[in-house]
């Protein structure tokens, strides 16, 4: 292990400030470390803000996929679409939400989309989504508008609140990722009441044009103050080469240890990980949007009546939000690979509790199997936000989880608009247990992961050192 001479300067990051000095030290695997600066240092404040501020925005932007099962109907009688019309709205903004992430990561590592531009954009273009899906009739407007524009806007704010949290928290980004990525789930909980209980052909364009209003507000005003750190930066709390400091953070590192070095994307491919993460998300993620799109209606398909249906979406956008903030905090103490493979088993056995729950005519096992389908459908998010940077770095992660993200964008085809054309054959016992056979697939390929460049020799991280 070396430790370079002092070196005095500034970044990008931080253009416009005072030249405060800082060293990069040298981990054994010849990785880099740039360290003296504090988060006050470079933002004039705390780096929790850089926590909270993506958190309101995930919450703001949750209304987009966890609240429109709950609108389809009302949609369908106010425009005149059918079942597979609004099914297939879904799957494009997904497509679309999931498929911007890899291109703006690759503008913002090159300089030209900073954090901030990518948050105005995003907002502009979620506000035109709810307003093409108020007022288009046609439904490839509507695709156009709510879909593909409302699909990259939303991606855009997704991506960078996501990518915002792990460059500002190297050293235990589980618990933090998990808690934003949270907000994506159950801050849709009050749209999803709206849309059950007061959202109907008499009021739609007033709601959604609210809502519109409101997502952008909230997004742009919380990009104003979004702004990365410099290349390679490590918070001063902890040393990052003996793992010496914090106890806690130390901790999450000896189970978690950084990446050996800064993969670029290309570099990440050829390891085999990038590629074997981005087919589990295929899967995981098809499972989980496919459980979303029909909850509701395999309810009301049921017999159960609307309250049951409606809290069955909202307890699992709840605890989808909440276990990924959960396992975030779990990954940290128990490794992130063992916590990934955990919550997919749990989504897949939670599948096969649905169909069980329906043919039992049981309420409250259909809700008691919707909390586990919520926590597993959710929780795997975080967990590959968190491992991306875990194996290949910080400095290229906003394109490195761009590739791996991207696999949602073919989940959003066989969940939603796929799995309308199963449900249609198969009915919802053969769609549900599909889904919970192809989560075990799932399941066993992340348990082929592992950290590239270290190997087995991941037990031999250093261990928690005391403050001295």
């Amino acid at each position: 292990m070396t430790a370079d001479p002092m070196v005095t300067g500034s970044s990008s990051a931080d253009s416009g400030a005072a030249h405060r000095p800082y060293r990069e030290v040298t981990d054994a695997h010849g990785r880099v470390y740039r360290i003296g600066e504090s988060d006050r240092d470079i933002l004039g404040h705390s780096r929790k803000l850089m926590v909270y501020l993506p958190w309101i925005a995930m919450m703001a932007i949750s209304v987009f996929e966890y609240a429109y099962g709950s609108a389809e109907d009302t949609l369908s009688h106010a425009h005149g679409w059918t079942q597979s019309n609004t099914f297939w709205i879904l799957s494009v903004w997904v497509f679309f939400q999931a498929g911007v992430a890899f291109p703006a990561g690759w503008l913002r590592e090159r300089g030209i989309l900073s954090a901030r531009m990518a948050m105005y954009a995003g907002s502009v273009m979620c506000v035109f989504g709810f307003l093409a899906l108020s007022h288009l009739n046609n439904v490839w407007l509507a695709i156009l508008g709510f879909g593909v524009v409302g699909g990259l806007g939303a991606g855009l704010v997704y991506a960078t609140c996501i990518n915002m949290v792990g460059k500002w928290f190297p050293e235990r980004r589980g618990a933090r990722t998990g808690f934003v990525n949270g907000g994506f789930a159950y801050g849709s909980l009050p749209f999803i009441f709206i849309f059950n209980y007061a959202f109907d052909t008499a009021n739609y364009h007033r709601v959604l044009d609210l809502i519109g209003c409101y997502v952008m507000i909230v997004v742009f005003g919380c990009a104003f103050f979004f702004k990365d750190p410099p290349k390679n930066w490590w918070p001063a709390d902890i040393d990052p080469l003996t793992y010496s400091g914090d106890v806690k953070n130390a901790a999450s590192l000896a189970k978690n240890p950084p990446a050996v070095r800064q993969y670029t994307p290309k570099e990440a491919i050829r390891t085999g990980m990038l590629p074997l993460m981005w087919i589990s998300i295929v899967i995981t993620a098809g499972v989980s949007i496919f459980g979303i799109s029909f909850q509701v209606d395999f309810a009301k398909d049921i017999g159960f009546g609307p309250l049951v249906a409606a809290s069955s979406m909202g307890v699992m956008a709840v605890i989808n939000g909440i276990g990924r903030g959960v396992v975030g905090w779990m990954s940290d103490r128990w490794g992130r690979k063992p916590t990934l493979v955990l919550v997919i088993v749990v989504l897949g056995l939670a599948q096969f509790g649905v169909i069980w729950a329906g043919d039992m005519k049981s309420e409250w096992l259909f809700l008691f199997f919707a909390f586990l389908s919520g926590f597993g459908g959710g929780a795997f998010y975080p967990l590959f936000a968190a491992l991306t940077p875990d194996y290949f770095g910080e400095n290229y992660n906003a394109t490195n989880y761009g590739l791996v993200y991207s696999g949602k964008l073919v989940s959003g085809l066989f969940g939603g608009g796929l799995g309308s054309m199963v449900v249609g054959a198969w009915g919802y016992n053969g769609a549900y247990a599909l889904a919970g056979g192809v989560s075990m697939v799932a399941a066993a390929i992340a348990l082929l992961l592992r950290q590239p460049g270290r190997g087995r020799d991941v037990a031999s991280a250093p261990e928690p050192q005391p403050t001295g």
